[in-house]
């Protein structure tokens, strides 16, 4: 029996958003509204959206200790989650600088702080809760060497989720565990150099740099997953509502879909149920708060 159905291994950032009318060029200035400071960052936001859920979850992260770590922690505790592999101190709680124009996309500026201090170490440190957990996710807000380390402490029979996000170069070892790899748009481009304009041709080339399963997050036109072992890729669809925010929706679905694949769901079938949750949380301002509860999903 697995005392957690999710452990997330990965950042924990404050989210410093202002809203503008649009977003600046290079160069460029431009009048934005008050700021709203909301716990964030990829592996707290991931946490936080899995317990809302009704998963048991983890969180394997390190904030500073100050008022943002501090807000951090009332955040994963007030949402249910573990935080049990929670370390505090070595630098600053990382920040995310975040402004969203009226359409409710996005763009984000991150200084890691605490999280680039997340090392291989706190990895090694934390084998009991590894031994816990039925998934293990992460993303790439921490130190690459720390993803490595992650991947090579799994247990024995549980999955791997990589969210290749902020996109950057994946090590063959991590990128063979995936199960799945899960990138959106920009990011495929990035791993694939040369993508051409069609996400549909994107999935086998994917596979063949080593994950065992892709998905690529397609915003409002859903997600395809491509299974290694069946068939050709399926396009989910996604709900249609009125974005208001898109800030932290990827990581609202990523956390979905690690759990319910974890809970033995087919790839597809979990790839549905998540953008039904990433489709609620874009109705909403933030990340963290915009996240639902099962009784808050819209229909699919």
């Amino acid at each position: 029996m697995h005392e957690y159905d999710l452990l997330v291994v990965g950042s924990a950032n404050a989210d410093l958003v202002i809203g503008v009318e649009r977003r600046p060029g290079p160069g460029e200035t431009v009048l934005g509204g008050d700021l709203a400071v909301h716990p964030g960052g990829k592996g707290a936001n991931q946490a936080v959206a899995a317990a809302r859920l009704g998963a048991r979850t983890a969180l394997l992260a390190r904030v500073g200790d100050d008022d943002h770590g501090r807000l951090l922690l009332g955040s994963l505790r007030a949402a249910g989650v573990d935080p049990v592999g929670m370390l505090v101190g070595g630098a600053p709680t990382g920040v995310a600088v975040i402004t969203v124009d009226r359409s409710g996309d996005n763009s984000i500026v991150v200084s890691p702080g605490a999280n680039a201090r997340l090392a291989a170490a706190d990895v090694r440190a934390a084998a009991g809760l590894f031994g816990a957990a039925r998934v293990v996710s992460t993303q790439l807000e921490i130190p690459v060497g720390t993803v490595v380390e992650t991947v090579r402490s799994l247990a024995p029979g549980s999955r791997f989720v990589l969210n290749a996000s902020p996109p950057a170069e994946v090590p063959a070892e991590v990128l063979a565990a995936c199960d799945p790899l899960v990138v959106n748009e920009h990011e495929a481009r990035v791993l694939l150099g040369e993508a051409g304009d069609d996400p549909r041709r994107w999935a086998w080339p994917l596979l063949a740099l080593g994950p065992r399963s892709v998905v690529i997050t397609l915003g409002a036109a859903g997600a395809l997953v491509a299974d290694g072992l069946s068939g050709p890729p399926v396009m989910v669809r996604s709900p249609r509502v009125e974005a208001v925010d898109t800030t932290g929706a990827g990581d609202a679905f990523t956390a979905a879909l690690a759990w319910r694949l974890g809970l033995g769901e087919p790839l597809a079938t979990a790839a549905a149920y998540a953008a039904r949750v990433g489709a609620a949380a874009v109705t909403r301002k933030g990340a963290q708060a915009s996240y639902p509860t099962e009784g808050e999903l819209p229909a699919g």
